[in-house]
Parts: C-alpha cells; structure tokens; sequence
C-alpha cells in the first residue's frame, strides 16, 4: 500500500503562523465559545452585534474581528449559520447526498473544499485485542476549536479531541479507553503535521491526502465510512445513515456509533443532525458541533 503520510521531516509541514494561531488558540475559542453559546440561545431574536459584545464582555469591533480572524464570517453570518432554518437547508436532499457521493467516490466534486482523506480499517481482531501490540504517538496542539489532541500509530491518525478546561489528562484518558492496551508515548513534533493539515485549507490536498487509520466495531467503521462520505456544507442523519448502510431500523445504534467516533471533525460527525435538523448530542459538546459547522460556512463562502 502507498504510503501517503504525511513527512513529518519535510519542511513544508513544518510550524509557521496560520491565521488560526495569530493568539493563542485556547484563549480565542474560549471568547468565541461564549459568543456561539449566546447566538445558540438567542437566535431566534437576531442579537445585534452591540447585544453580543455586551454579552461578553468585550467590544463591539473586537467581536467582529474576532470571527473574522476565526472563520471568515461575521458574526451575523455565522448566527444565520446556525439557525434552525440553516440547519434544515443543510439536510435538503440528504439521501441524494450520500447517494451521489458513493458514486463520485472521496475525490468528487463534492469533496472539492473537503480534507481529502484516505482510510483503512484496522482488522476486527486489533479491535478486539484493545490495540495490543500498537504503538499510538499523541500530542497537544491549538487548533480553531480549542486545544486539541492527536493520536497517531504509523498509518496514519487515530484520534482527534478536544481538551476542555485545561484537563489534558482527562482528553488523553478519553483516546486511551478506546485502545487500552496499547503504547502510548508523546511526540507532539510528530504529531504537529497532522494538526496543520486538518485545519489548514490549503493543505486540503487530493494529491496528498490525509491518512486515518479506523479502529472500531465493523458496524462502527462502515458508519464512519459513511460519514467520510458527507460533503463540506451538508449533513445527514441518523436514519439517513443507517438506511445507507442497510440497516434501515438501526438508526439509534448509529447514533451510538457516531459518538464513538474517535476522530472529531476530520470523520465529520458533527455533520449529523435530527430528522428536525436539531444539533443533537455530540461528543466534545453541542457549542464546538456549532462552531464547527459555522467554520465550514466560512470557509465556503471564502
């Protein structure tokens, strides 16, 4: 198999300012969590810019600049982006979505703003030998959503989180209760290349596309495949999954699946959503779901 991981030793992967990193990532998504969960409560009544800043605590052209740097978007953008309306819109023609990206493959036009990512499973067996006999290299790193962690073996990532409150060991007990029995052994240098081609659009690349390694339950892997498969700036959800993977009544059992999903944002599970297109249930919280989806918004009308 080629091998397509990225050259942790090339220069072109090496640290450098992107706008994302401008300030420190924690503090930036701290301010833009607060801002999100307040146009999460109050969107109904279109909050001015000067109602949002009050809110925070900060100043009316702070809080512009501040979602401009963060996503492109103003922040009555990104209140339109969260609306349930919106939420619908991304829902239209789920099944046709699916359908057609089954048939165009990863590399379809409707990956054409995506991450460009490459799979593999690992064998039922590793699974079910708790990762024994894996080594997995992890490291913290600021991302747009927070501090995040990165679990990788040699094939590729196996794991992306989220730290909240500054609990790192809380994260990495959350990657390490997936696969207990395997090695683990920090290596943020190794890991910082990983980070930088997931959040960093211009190194969405089809010829060099980002290497995941899936570690789950065949039923676990097949929705997660399947989720790979929902394009940048749409959604679907659970039964719409479940009828893809032809277990039309096992909507609550993807649900379960999805939020086992080891690799936030990258096997885009925040991309699921209610038959209503509520934002229901999600693993590293409903305010990061939000900001994630109003990201993506950005960077589609960038």
């Amino acid at each position: 198999m080629l091998d397509l991981t990225p050259n942790l030793s090339d220069p072109g992967t090496a640290a450098s300012a992107e706008p994302w990193e401008d300030v420190p990532a924690s503090a930036d998504y701290e301010r833009v969590r607060r801002i999100v969960s307040f146009l999460s409560e109050h969107w109904r009544g279109q909050p001015s810019i000067d109602e949002i800043a009050a809110h925070v605590g900060l100043a009316p052209a702070h809080v512009h600049h501040l979602f401009r740097r963060w996503c492109g978007l103003t922040p009555k953008d990104f209140l339109a982006a969260i609306t349930l309306d919106n939420a619908r819109a991304l829902l239209a023609d789920s099944a046709s979505v699916l359908e057609t990206s089954y048939e165009v493959g990863l590399s379809g036009p409707g990956r054409l703003h995506d991450l460009f990512v490459v799979h593999e499973a690992m064998t039922p067996g590793a699974y079910k030998a708790g990762g024994a006999g894996l080594e997995m290299v992890y490291g913290f790193h600021p991302s747009p959503f927070g501090e995040a962690i990165v679990v990788a073996t040699e094939r590729g990532v196996a794991g992306l989180g989220f730290v909240d409150d500054g609990d790192r060991e809380h994260a990495l007990a959350d990657m390490r209760r997936r696969w207990p029995r395997a090695s683990y052994r920090e290596d943020a240098a190794g890991t910082a290349a990983y980070i930088r081609r997931v959040f960093e659009p211009t190194l969405w690349r089809n010829d060099t596309p980002l290497r995941v390694v899936l570690i789950g339950t065949d039923f676990e892997i097949r929705v997660w495949q399947t989720l790979l498969r929902i394009p940048l700036g749409r959604a679907s959800t659970y039964s719409g999954i479940a009828s893809h993977i032809g277990r039309p009544t096992a909507a609550r059992a993807v649900g379960a699946a999805v939020g086992r999903n080891p690799i936030s944002f990258v096997v885009p599970c925040h991309r699921v959503l209610g038959r209503s297109g509520k934002l229901t249930g999600y693993h590293w919280g409903l305010t990061r779901k939000q900001a994630m989806l109003g990201w993506e918004r950005g960077r589609l009308l960038g």
